[in-house]
């Protein structure tokens, strides 16, 4: 255990409620690991044998659909618990968990974190709060599917203005680099429904595309076009 874990987890919003002997016990069976982008944190059908919980940067989480595509079901940030419901239920993991950007997470081993459960009954709750809010967010994820696909795209940008969203002079700025690729699966369409849309709201607006991510201009053009 290292006084540098212990800080670590005091930041993230899941452990911030703990105490500090739950905190001493988790930092006690968890190491930090770093991905490059594009590297798998874990491989669907993999055995479940880690849980991760991510400390910066951020992570997709991708299935393979029948037809041979990937649908990203859920994009994770710092504080989020990675593979938590595999390792729960001890299946093998259901989907890929991927890199989009560097990323440092802590990775704990399933022994150790059942271990955990059983000693420290705060722990368990605040593990299986975060687990129902991601499932929430999965679901709500998975029927947005409905509808036109640009206000599916409109809704996409709009939750990630409200989570990664910094106001710059030029509008909202999303520090967060996603491909057209990624754009379509996160939005369940092609990538050249995809690649068609963002051109024209590159040229016309609500949002343009930067080096580092994108840019808001008009969010409330945005607002409107989510709601057809």
């Amino acid at each position: 255990m290292t006084d540098s874990t212990i800080d670590t987890l005091r930041r993230l919003p899941l452990f911030r409620r703990l105490s500090e002997g739950d905190r001493a016990s988790l930092a006690d069976v968890a190491e930090l690991v770093a991905f490059v982008r594009g590297q798998p944190i874990f491989t669907e059908g993999d055995p479940s044998r880690d849980l991760f919980i991510l400390v910066s940067g951020r992570a997709k989480v991708v299935k393979a659909m029948p037809e041979g595509r990937d649908m990203i079901l859920e994009l994770f940030g710092p504080g989020d618990a990675v593979g938590a419901v595999a390792v729960y239920e001890e299946i093998p993991y259901p989907a890929s968990a991927v890199a989009l950007e560097p990323i440092s997470c802590l990775r704990i081993a399933r022994t150790d974190f059942f271990r955990l459960l059983e000693t420290r009954p705060t722990l368990a709750r605040g593990i299986l709060t975060a687990l129902t809010h991601r499932l929430v967010a999965l679901t709500n994820r998975l029927v947005d599917r409905n509808g036109r696909v640009e206000s599916r795209l409109a809704r996409l940008f709009l939750k990630l203005a409200g989570d990664l969203g910094a106001r710059t002079d030029e509008g909202l700025h999303i520090p967060l680099a996603l491909t057209r690729q990624e754009l379509a699966d996160l939005t369940g369409t092609t990538v050249e429904t995809s690649i068609r849309i963002m051109s024209r709201w590159g040229r016309e607006g609500p949002v343009q595309s930067t080096e580092g991510g994108f840019l808001i201009t008009d969010r409330r053009a945005l607002e409107t076009l989510s709601l057809g």
